[in-house]
């Protein structure tokens, strides 16, 4: 593990000193900016501005001065931005001058926003707590008398409310008066998908996925909802295709590093998987999904050694999480490690003692080190959690 780190550290650091690419630099200052480090994430983007004006580099580190509280900074940068790219910036500067209170400017530059092609939805807009200090304003209330979204914008805008609050019905019956007005419009038929994902139809979702992308095959909205359903409906070589669309495509987003790696564990690509984890770890090296997915790549590999090293630097970041626990002791049970693995169940059940599976698991160890009234007790547990496989091991070591 600690080779890895390393390594994983080299290349973090040789990525920044050699020049790395803006695409590099944009993943790690928002790492860096996620984990508080500001400052740090405002020094490699102007490092890299030295060598290259992008308005994309101006944007983020905006965004790293707006968390410091550098108003006046960010407002140049996000001028510069604009200066780059027509409206690229006035999103953010709409949002800085809110926070100042200036209604006037703030919504200036809103509009500018709404009609652009850089253009932000009703929901993302709506729910920005920057708009907070001035929503109050006459001027905010006199904004948005004009409508600035169409009813096709705000039916999808409604769908998604309802199927993120669980109201399919009510999602099926906007869809059904927007596809008499709007037949076989792209975003109508995306909101369909919407549904039928949530109805747990993924194959439905990838067929009109695929219609609707010969048409818009860069669309990143689309794209994440295909890959989603072809993972649900274990299309993983599929999956991990569109996941390098999306990844190619220089999306500042490192958790499809994470999702794609996921897809290559599936189809038993462990090399490419760990190409994905180790990059992603470099950006974010303490997070407990990275640390535990390149654990169960490890373990899939057959290198349980270096599972297991992976498994305990998760606990070193994350010593409450019955998760964590949950992995090393599976990771110990495959290697037959007995007393380990009831250890670590144990540890993962004080924190959760609800895991059906890991009673289980801890019963099988049980058994093996020559403990059967233990081993009975825990089968019992996870059978009284609704894990029927529990039956199978009570009937056979349990019952006299």
């Amino acid at each position: 593990m600690k080779k890895t780190l390393l390594l994983v550290m080299a290349f973090c650091f040789a990525g920044i000193i050699s020049g790395q690419s803006s695409f590099e630099t944009l993943l790690k200052a928002r790492a860096l900016s996620g984990n508080g480090e500001h400052s740090k994430a405002v020094e490699i983007l102007s490092s890299a501005l030295g060598e290259k004006k992008e308005s994309r580099l101006y944007l983020e580190r905006a965004e790293a001065y707006l968390l410091e509280g550098d108003y006046l900074k960010a407002i140049s940068d996000y001028n510069s931005a604009n200066s780059l790219t027509n409206h690229s910036g006035d999103y953010g500067l709409a949002r800085i001058f809110a926070i100042k209170g200036d209604a006037v400017a703030s919504l200036s530059h809103l509009e500018m926003n709404l009609l652009s092609s850089f253009r932000k939805s009703e929901k993302e807009v709506m729910l920005d707590p920057a708009f907070s200090i001035i929503e109050n304003k006459p001027e905010w209330r006199q904004f948005w008398k004009r409508d600035w979204y169409s009813g096709l914008e705000t039916g999808i805008s409604e769908i998604e409310y309802y199927l993120s609050s669980g109201r399919r019905d009510d999602a099926l019956e906007i869809l059904s008066g927007l596809s008499g007005i709007y037949k076989d419009n792209e975003e109508v038929l995306y909101a369909g998908a919407l549904i039928n994902m949530a109805a747990g139809k993924p194959g439905e979702v990838i067929k009109t996925m695929a219609g609707i992308l010969s048409a818009d095959p860069g669309n990143e909205k689309y794209l994440r909802l295909l890959a989603k359903a072809q993972s649900d409906a274990s299309n993983h070589a599929g999956a991990s295709v569109t996941y390098s669309k999306l990844i190619d495509q220089e999306i500042p987003d490192a958790g499809l590093l994470l999702l794609r790696a996921e897809c290559y564990r599936k189809t038993g690509e462990t090399g490419r998987a760990m190409a994905d984890i180790e990059k992603y770890l470099s950006f974010y090296s303490e997070d407990k999904s990275g640390l535990s997915l390149a654990g169960k790549v490890k373990t899939a590999a057959g290198e349980n050694l270096e599972a297991i090293e992976y498994f305990s630097e998760n606990l070193k970041y994350h010593p409450g999480d019955p998760g964590c626990y949950l992995d090393r002791a599976n990771s110990y049970l495959s290697m037959k490690s007995w007393q380990w693995a009831i250890n670590d169940y144990s540890m993962s059940l004080d924190l959760d003692p609800s895991n059906s599976e890991a009673w289980l698991n801890k019963g099988i160890a049980q058994l093996s080190t020559g403990k059967p009234e233990d081993a009975c007790h825990d089968f019992r547990q996870s059978l009284k959690l609704g894990n029927k496989r529990a039956t199978e091991y009570i009937s056979r070591y349990c019952i006299k």
